[in-house]
């Protein structure tokens, strides 16, 4: 099976490193017990337990489904990108020490990159390149 398709903008996210704008994207102000799965290929990233309300503009999480999420430091050295751990999709970036969780964590993550499963609902099965 191949990777979903994706639109332009997902495209320019996920693939190229973009970043949607601020408080523009669907999953910003969603609290619904669930989980949030890499758009690319559907590899469960987060649980919506994980999510918080930081301000900041996109959905924010403060735990990750283990061993779902990479972290890698920007060429500036400034920032730590995170990606899904199976398909290398562009996440958005982690934030650390800023006090927001108990475990001082923030991901602050592009809508485009994931799709929301409602909790009840199966998830889909996990895709790989043809």
């Amino acid at each position: 099976m191949a990777y979903n398709k994706l639109t332009a903008e997902e495209e320019r996210v996920i693939e190229h490193k973009g970043t949607e704008m601020p408080f523009s994207g669907e999953y910003e102000e969603l609290f619904a017990p669930g989980t949030f799965v890499c758009r690319r290929c559907n590899n469960p990233l987060y649980s919506a337990e994980a999510k918080f309300n930081s301000g900041c503009g996109w959905p924010s999480f403060d735990d990750e489904v283990p061993n779902s999420v990479e972290r890698h430091t920007d060429a500036d050295g400034r920032r730590t990108e995170i990606l899904c751990a199976h398909c290398h999709a562009h996440l958005g970036h982690v934030f650390l020490g800023e006090r927001f969780t108990k475990k001082d964590t923030r991901h602050c993550v592009n809508s485009v990159s994931v799709r929301f499963i409602p909790e009840g609902q199966p998830l889909p099965p996990v895709l790989n390149p043809d």
